[in-house]
């Protein structure tokens, strides 16, 4: 898939620190936790999907408004990320923000490099294809935002230090896209075994009637 998914991470504490340097980190995503969205991050997602160099801090998701750039590593919890704002305008109001707490919470955006071609997902099983797609197993890392507050929704993801901030939030699934070319594959898969049934029951019926 090439989509872009997002997550927002719930549960977020913490704390500012002294000093005007700019600086952030924290834990963006936490491990074996099922969010809002029914899906887990399983240990080692990101870093199958590759984890390298720096990435921007956005603001509520958008591209159009960055607010710092910041490094990530994942630990056996989940994914750490540390960075800095930028000094400009939009990055100085993203840590106020952060620092009074309208908002202090992260959401990442990602797109998901362990789910094989919709044609193989359409022959799983119900229970085997929901079960695929609700355990993350490897991702790309594109951005990590700062959101408003009370907007996440994994639990435990922390900003521990906030000399810094992150953002943003939408609210779509890509997944419906994916559920859709899969049960039209679906459809095509039966009729295409009806119509086999129905050329193999004919050729019967001949053979029967010589």
């Amino acid at each position: 898939m090439a989509e872009l998914e997002l997550r927002q991470l719930g549960d977020v504490q913490w704390r500012v620190a002294d000093g005007e340097d700019g600086t952030f980190e924290g834990l963006a995503c936490r491990y074996g936790v099922v969010d809002s969205y029914g899906t887990t991050f399983h240990p080692r997602a990101f870093r199958k999907g590759g984890l390298k160099g720096q990435y921007a801090m956005l603001f509520m998701h958008d591209p159009a408004q960055p607010v710092g750039v910041f490094t990530a590593e994942e630990r056996d919890d989940g994914l750490h990320i540390a960075g800095r704002y930028d000094d400009t305008a939009a990055g100085r109001d993203a840590r106020t923000m952060a620092r009074s707490g309208s908002a202090p919470e992260l959401s990442v955006g990602f797109v998901r490099t362990d789910l094989p071609p919709f044609e193989k997902l359409a022959q799983l099983s119900e229970e085997d294809y929901k079960e695929t797609l609700a355990n993350i197993r490897g991702a790309r890392l594109v951005e990590v935002s700062q959101i408003t507050a009370r907007m996440a929704a994994v639990p435990g993801s922390k900003l521990k230090t906030v000399r810094a901030a992150l953002g943003a939030l939408f609210d779509d699934s890509p997944l419906d896209g994916l559920d859709t070319q899969v049960a039209a594959e679906r459809a095509r898969l039966a009729a295409q075994g009806t119509a086999r049934r129905r050329a193999a029951a004919r050729l019967a019926l001949a053979v029967t009637a010589r």
